[in-house]
């Protein structure tokens, strides 16, 4: 476990900084919550405050970045998607700018800070945006590959920075970021579990204690929902003949949906969705949250021995 994944984004913004004098980074009146204060202090002039004016911060950004910067318009990712969801639209993503989003304090840990600050739509709301390029980093590492190759890609890029510390992912020697591209963390042939951000994590969890049980599950993390690696699922689909997906976001539009549609055209197999229902989240501590919402460890053990008991007793039916 390292800092906070706020921590590690506000500590790369700055190293980005130092590397590229057109990056501008914009704030909506929460730079202590999304740590672009240490942005602030280091380049004053290269931040800009906003105020709780999220459609006009995005509409500065569009400016800078026709003008050949790189802004980050940073915000939680409640009000980056919703709120100025036509101004993302229309002034950002149409023209294809190279505009770089971070969607802080996304899904549940948000806790206490209400209904009104909670997004599980976001990542639905973005991959249906043209153009728009959409990521869930799985720890602080591969956050800071997705900054700089958000930095480097010109156009449009939503990604999420969670708030709470993240447990380091076992990448594979030499890994590193790629667009549409997921990358397998463990070998399994009974189910797979495909997660995307700080969910992945659990699903390696959840793979060790189903080994204990003698299933053998793989774990494939997804960071990017758009581009969307269809080709990784259909061969975990082939391979193992489940899929059990994971993720801090409603089931319908996220990480769950993209693997239903490449699976309905590739490969189709039993699949079930872990996630936020058709539902609003209620405000609490966030261990209560996860309970209430069945996204814990546990819960991915439970619906991962339920589709291969069925899987077995189908494959016993027809011996």
């Amino acid at each position: 476990m390292t800092e906070e994944m706020r921590e590690a984004f506000g500590q790369m913004l700055v190293e980005l900084g130092r590397e590229n004098p057109n990056i501008f980074v914009l704030d909506a009146d929460l730079n202590t919550s999304t740590r672009t204060v240490l942005f602030a202090e280091e380049f004053p002039k290269r931040f800009i405050q906003c105020g709780v004016a999220e459609q006009n911060m995005m509409g500065i950004a569009a400016g800078l970045a026709a003008t050949g910067c790189i802004p980050f318009p940073t915000t939680f990712a409640v009000f980056a998607t919703k709120r100025a969801c036509d101004q993302v639209s229309i002034s950002i993503a149409y023209p294809r700018l190279n505009v770089n989003i971070p969607g802080s304090y996304p899904g549940l840990p948000v806790a206490k800070a209400g209904a009104t600050h909670q997004s599980v739509e976001d990542l639905a709301i973005m991959r249906a945006m043209p153009n728009m390029r959409v990521v869930d980093p799985g720890d602080n590492e591969e956050l800071r590959q997705v900054m700089r190759a958000a930095v480097e890609y010109a156009g449009p890029v939503y990604f999420r920075v969670s708030r709470p510390a993240v447990p380091d992912l076992p990448w594979p020697t030499g890994y590193s970021f790629q667009w549409g591209k997921a990358v397998t963390l463990r070998e399994g042939t009974d189910i797979a579990l495909l997660g995307t951000g700080f969910m992945t994590a659990r699903c390696l969890g959840a793979a060790a204690a189903l080994a204990q049980k003698g299933i053998s599950a793989r774990v494939d993390h997804h960071p990017c929902l758009k581009p969307f690696d269809q080709e990784a699922v259909a061969d975990a689909a082939h391979k193992c003949g489940g899929i059990l997906t994971t993720e801090n976001h409603s089931i319908i539009g996220g990480l769950g949906s993209a693997a239903a549609e490449a699976l309905v055209e590739t490969c189709p197999v039993p699949m079930r969705r872990i996630g936020i229902q058709d539902q609003f989240v209620e405000t609490g501590e966030v261990a209560d949250l996860f309970a209430k919402y069945h996204t814990r460890m546990e819960d991915i053990v439970r619906a991962a021995e339920e589709m291969v008991r069925m899987k077995r007793t189908g494959e016993a039916q027809e011996a």
